[in-house]
């Protein structure tokens, strides 16, 4: 072929003419028509970069996949692909808001019509308002939210106040880059175009699993050196700090989309999501500020699918007291129902917690005399039947309780068993002989040692839950669900809880009812006794002293049967009040206008009409 082609061709001089004048008038073509397109292709330039714009992100994935396809037939290795999984959404934390309250607000506009006070949140593109609150110095919300955290690391938030019109009170940016992860942060923070200040906490949660962040610090011992007992110029708020390490759970029911909640106190975290396992592993570690060593850690499985979500049930949860942990010890904790009585659904269902506690003892003592702090969020309160009933139960219970104890006591002075009685007579005399009043805290401390004596194992008080063997994923009732009485029983049994409950009640309102009636001099005569006898009795407290009055009054009660044989027991306070009414027979006291005869009106009413009439 390249022989061919270098062999020379003969060509006349009249074709060669004819070819050149036919090039020239092609040249002169394409010129006189450039200046024509020159300005459709600046048109069409104009709408192609437009679309090019559009199709950059197209064409790149094309190029992505293109080099995928290429690195498949090569066998080389799919780095865009592990790229794309490593980022599959644009935000890996969760951030969880508390609004709490406000204080130091300015008063509302008074323009006569009610006034409501919401906050706007947004970070990033997400924002959240919160329900109204009446206008007020210090309004309380109370309610929690969450938002998503992108690269935009700035809350923003703002105080707004609704009547007649919306009117700014203020607004504050937080930055969250400054937070710590996987914790709880208190924040008071002040409003910068306005007066006042806003409570809420935040939450950074990171929906990713990540490494431990504070194994170094507790293998080098520096968290516990700052919680020592020589430790007091710190915070004396801060009790200690509670580590917890969460491994996994196992038997759950079904295979569901599991994230665990832990909660001590106000403090509140949340783990990462495990796809699709009855045997999820979150290995993840939390650290919780303690304020108070007899709160409790309260730990909630929850399944994130949407079906699950709509019903708001737990797969299972556990609640530990603090007091209760043992450092280090990595164990499984069965969980258990809504009620916290009975066991989860599932195959023995167990979640597996290493827990740290160090905490201060002094500062710990210090604070169990201050109150207890208060949760931002509380559940409404429902009406429960079976609790009513079991509350009722209870009241029953303690009125038939006392009531046995006067009758034991009043039994005592009847000497129907004599020994007993000639033990209890010697034994109030040789207390009251050697009673001090330093010595009434000792007494308290003897129910302290008898249970101490007779429950060695107070300290390791665990109740299990047994579960069936036979696979079946509803736990085995227990011995209080075996003797629970029925529906029907319990409906037979309810008037004479109810009259009981109600004597009892009515004997406790009546008396303080007496008591008031006789300060107020409802019975003049009977004040007048009582005001003679009190000064007659702190007379006697002032010359004899309390031990040998005491011991007067018992010889005298546990002689007053051989003294009087036909006396009848009986209690003299009680009875010297049932001389007083109460504001029922004060009612029935109450006198009414003499009513005058017939006859009378109508004389009287005529003479009232002549005289009118004259």
């Amino acid at each position: 072929m390249d022989t061919e082609a270098n062999k020379s061709v003969p060509v006349n001089n009249d074709n060669a003419t004819t070819n050149n004048d036919a090039r020239n008038f092609d040249r002169m073509s394409v010129a006189s028509s450039d200046s024509n397109a020159t300005l459709l292709r600046s048109k069409i330039s104009t709408l192609l970069r437009s679309r090019s714009s559009r199709n950059s992100r197209r064409t790149s994935d094309v190029s992505v996949l293109e080099s995928v396809s290429s690195s498949e037939r090569n066998g080389s290795a799919l780095v865009p692909v592990r790229e794309k999984k490593t980022q599959p959404k644009g935000w890996n934390t969760i951030v969880s808001i508390v609004l709490v309250e406000a204080k130091g607000l300015p008063g509302p506009l008074d323009d006569g019509s009610s006034h409501n006070l919401y906050c706007k949140f947004r970070l990033g593109s997400e924002s959240f308002k919160s329900k109204g609150a009446p206008n007020a110095p210090h309004p309380e919300w109370r309610e929690r939210f969450s938002l998503h955290l992108h690269k935009d690391h700035l809350l923003r938030l703002s105080l707004w106040d609704k009547g007649k019109q919306k009117n700014f009170m203020g607004s504050a940016v937080v930055d969250l880059a400054a937070l710590e992860k996987e914790r709880t942060h208190e924040i008071w923070q002040e409003l910068d175009d306005g007066f006042g200040t806003v409570h809420f906490s935040v939450t950074l949660c990171t929906v990713r699993n990540s490494a431990d962040s504070f194994n170094s610090q507790l293998a080098d011992g520096v968290v516990k050196a700052k919680h020592t007992i020589s430790d007091l110029k710190s915070d004396w708020k801060l009790v200690g700090q509670l580590y917890v390490k969460v491994t996994g759970a196992k038997g759950l029911s079904g295979k569901p989309n599991t994230y665990c909640i832990l909660e001590v106190d106000n403090e509140r975290v949340q783990t990462h999501s495990c796809r699709a396992s009855s045997e999820p592993s979150w290995d993840k570690s939390y650290v919780f500020n303690v304020y108070d060593v007899t709160s409790t850690l309260d730990l909630k499985i929850y399944d994130s699918s949407i079906v699950a979500a709509l019903r708001t049930e737990t797969l299972g949860r556990v609640s530990i007291p603090l007091l209760r942990i043992s450092n280090g010890e990595s164990r499984w904790y069965a969980l258990k129902g809504r009620n916290l009585r009975d066991g989860a659904k599932g195959n023995c269902p167990r979640v597996q917690l290493e827990m740290t506690m160090f905490w201060n003892p002094v500062k710990a003592t210090v604070r169990l005399l201050r109150p207890k702090e208060v949760k931002h969020i509380k559940k409404p309160p429902k009406f429960d039947l079976a609790l009513v009933y079991s509350n009722m139960q209870f009241v029953r219970d303690t009125f038939t309780c006392l009531y046995q104890l006067n009758e034991q006591y009043k039994g005592l002075f009847e000497w129907e068993n004599q020994e007993l009685c000639f033990v209890a007579l010697v034994g109030w005399l040789l207390f009251w002989l050697y009673f001090r009043l330093w010595a009434t805290p000792l007494l308290l401390l003897l129910p302290f040692f008898y249970f101490y004596v007779t429950q060695p194992s107070y300290q390791q008080d665990r109740s299990t839950v047994r579960y069936s063997n036979n696979g079946d994923e509803n736990p085995e009732p227990s011995d209080n669900d075996k003797t629970e009485k029925g529906l029907t029983s319990k409906i037979q049994g309810l008037p004479e809880m109810t009259l009981t409950i109600t004597g009892g009640v009515e004997y406790s309102v009546s008396l303080a009812e007496r008591l008031y009636n006789l300060a107020s001099f409802k019975v003049p005569f009977l004040s007048v006794i009582t005001m003679i006898f009190l000064i007659i009795s702190s007379f006697a407290f002032y010359t004899i002293p309390i031990n040998y009055m005491m011991m007067a009054f018992g010889i005298f009660k546990f002689s007053r049967k051989y003294i009087n044989p036909e006396w009848r027991q009986n209690n003299d306070l009680l009875d010297f009040l049932s001389r007083v009414p109460d504001n029922e027979i004060l009612k029935n006291w109450k006198e009414l206008n003499v009513p005058e005869p017939l006859i009378r009106r109508q004389a009287s009413y005529k003479r009232s009409t002549s005289d009118s009439s004259s």
